[in-house]
């Protein structure tokens, strides 16, 4: 722990070289930081239906010997290429999420921001780590519904890490706007999409799109019926509407503020586009294109709960000349 300190500690003093961030740039990362984290689970769902997924069959090399494609014959180039970017993508969303840990720890944020902005780089090498659990296991339905989750994971921290930047970093409790119960009501919402997302990656696992379309070794699929699945799909999203529709009825009767209920409002809309797109894809038979998109607005879905959520409580505007104490600490905790 101590040598933990004293690295950091050397890490606040290089980074303050830099020049002091706005409160804008600080956003901006922030903002960079969930469009790439759910980017790259889009970019991973066209691994995914273009059969990509073992074109790079080794990890972390992409072939024994060499971290980039080689040509192999018997693995299509298309293939080869699809996957090895991806992985490339990966080193992109690293960059965002250090350069908000650079930002925020140069504008000495509180604690609660530097916690959240270094879950960033933490999470996306967890992330990895499972993308290659999932190479080497030849496509297990459920180590790919594993990352999916992840993924979705890391979209909701990242849009909370955004709004924790724009609040004030003044010692002070936060503020609750709105009634305790109806914030305990958005975090079931929460677990409702969390059903959702589980259920989602479950037909996936049972679905026509396996990642792989080798006819020697077929990549191993969950042997439950996908009609099956389906249903319990549309039950937890049935589930999870019914308890924003309610979630909206209540804050118009406590007359909530207008942020909590505009943020709803967008989700709510997202919430009907993603079904509308999920039906599409059931009675189309799972075009490769609406898969992208849908796990596109499983992360839309995401963040936009999420940032419902953090609109139910609120510290206040944060300044726009972000503070910097004497000894060079972060004001606030």
């Amino acid at each position: 722990m101590l040598l933990l300190r004293k690295l950091y500690g050397v890490f606040r003093r290089l980074v303050d070289y830099l020049p002091l961030p706005s409160l804008r740039t600080q956003r901006i990362l922030a903002f960079i930081a969930i469009v790439t984290q759910g980017g790259i689970a889009v970019t991973g769902a066209v691994v995914r239906v273009t059969g990509s997924g073992l074109g790079c069959p080794t990890w972390p090399q992409c072939f024994p010997g060499s971290f980039t494609p080689v040509g192999v014959s018997e693995v299509p180039v298309l293939h080869q290429a699809v996957e090895f970017g991806n992985r490339l993508l990966t080193f992109v969303v690293v960059l965002a999420a250090a350069a908000t840990v650079v930002a925020v720890t140069r504008a000495r944020r509180r604690r609660g921001v530097l916690f959240f902005a270094w879950l960033m780089p933490l999470g996306t090498v967890v992330q990895a780590v499972i993308g290659g659990f999932t190479v080497l296991t030849g496509l297990l339905w459920w180590t790919v519904a594993v990352h999916l989750v992840v993924s979705m994971a890391m979209v909701w921290l990242a849009t909370l890490l955004y709004f924790k930047v724009g609040e004030s970093d003044v010692p002070s409790q936060s503020v609750p706007t709105v009634p305790g119960a109806l914030r305990a009501l958005t975090g079931l919402s929460g677990i409702a999409l969390a059903g959702v997302l589980i259920a989602g990656t479950m037909v996936t696992g049972a679905g026509p799109h396996a990642g792989d379309k080798s006819i020697q070794e077929p990549v191993p699929r969950l042997g439950i019926e996908i009609v099956t699945l389906v249903h319990a799909h549309s039950q937890f999203l049935v589930g999870y509407l019914a308890l924003l529709v309610g979630l909206g009825f209540a804050l118009y009767a406590v007359k909530a503020s207008s942020t909590v209920k505009r943020r709803l409002h967008v989700l709510i809309a997202l919430v009907l586009a993603q079904s509308l797109i999920g039906l599409v894809q059931y009675f189309t038979g799972v075009p490769e294109v609406l898969v992208a998109f849908h796990v596109a607005g499983a992360g839309a879905c995401t963040a936009a709960t999420a940032a419902v959520w953090a609109a139910c409580r609120t510290r206040g505007p944060a300044e726009v000349a972000p503070m910097e104490s004497t000894e060079g600490v972060a004001v606030g905790a």
